[in-house]
């Protein structure tokens, strides 16, 4: 007999002390922004991590205006890392709280200085509006 559900996480993609079944999609969406960030320069990382810190906190008005500072009004098209981001937004999104967590214990694997600020910058959104 074939069981309906799918096929959940490799013991490698999440955190060894609590391992999250992904769906296959979230499994390969979380991989592909893995793969981009290992990617990314530091102006790119720094980007990301403001955008992770903001949607860990959302509605923080603190966040809200850096994420106002960033944007701008082109009349040329989205560079890769843009499409990258939009990508990422959506995927985010679209995952569960656990998943959220599992991707950020696979991200801590891959660069725990990264994850460290992560922590220090949602920290020094505590207290602020």
């Amino acid at each position: 007999m074939m069981s309906s559900s799918l096929p959940s996480a490799p013991a490698g993609m999440g955190s060894k002390r609590d391992l999250v079944p992904l769906s296959y999609a979230t499994l390969q969406e979380q991989r592909c922004v893995l793969n981009w960030f290992l990617g990314w320069g530091v102006v790119q990382r720094k980007h990301f991590l403001e955008d992770l810190i903001s949607k860990a906190v959302p509605g923080k008005v603190c966040c809200l205006l850096q994420q106002l500072n960033t944007l701008q009004v082109n009349d040329r098209p989205p560079n890769i890392f843009e499409c990258q981001l939009r990508l990422w937004t959506q995927w985010f999104e679209s995952w569960t709280e656990e998943e959220r967590n599992a991707f950020l214990n696979s991200l801590e694997e891959k660069d725990p200085i990264f994850v460290a600020h992560f922590y220090r910058g949602l920290a020094g959104t505590a207290g602020r509006d």
